[in-house]
């Protein structure tokens, strides 16, 4: 593993160790996966990287305690399919573009300016009725260019 991933992956079991769980072979191998790959991936995608090093009913079990710990995070894509990635503190503030065909997910960056238009708009959504916004999330749909 290069030196730039190793801090990632300390961060993510100190991460695990501060909410009591133990890193395994399994949570291991999860997170040095998915610092290597772009975009969130499903739970057959996080299999097929990992080329049966983890059993898919581990698999499923090292997902969930990886998110419930805050190491990862899933979101639905609009599809509904559950998709996984390192949590953003982890990784940085993104969004997500889905293919509405093939159903490939991307991050996508904005520049700081639109950035910070977007928490504008949030902020203003969130006073109207009274919470006080404390992130957001931005997940565009298209048609990726093999797809188009």
């Amino acid at each position: 593993m290069s030196t730039q991933r190793q801090p990632t992956v300390d961060l993510a079991e100190e991460r695990l160790r501060s909410s009591g769980v133990r890193t395994t072979r399994a949570r291991r191998l999860v997170i040095e996966k998915l610092i290597r790959v772009d975009g969130p991936h499903t739970a057959e995608e996080v299999g097929k990287l990992l080329r049966s090093a983890v059993p898919l009913s581990s698999l499923y079990r090292t997902l969930s305690v990886l998110t419930a710990s805050g190491v990862l995070e899933r979101f639905h894509d609009g599809a509904g399919v559950a998709r996984y990635e390192l949590a953003e503190w982890l990784t940085g503030h993104h969004h997500h573009i889905t293919c509405g065909n093939c159903g490939s997910t991307q991050d996508i960056d904005f520049s700081p300016e639109t950035e910070s238009t977007i928490r504008r708009i949030a902020d203003d959504a969130g006073e109207t009725v009274g919470f006080a916004v404390t992130g957001h999330r931005i997940d565009l749909e298209g048609l990726c260019p093999q797809c188009r």
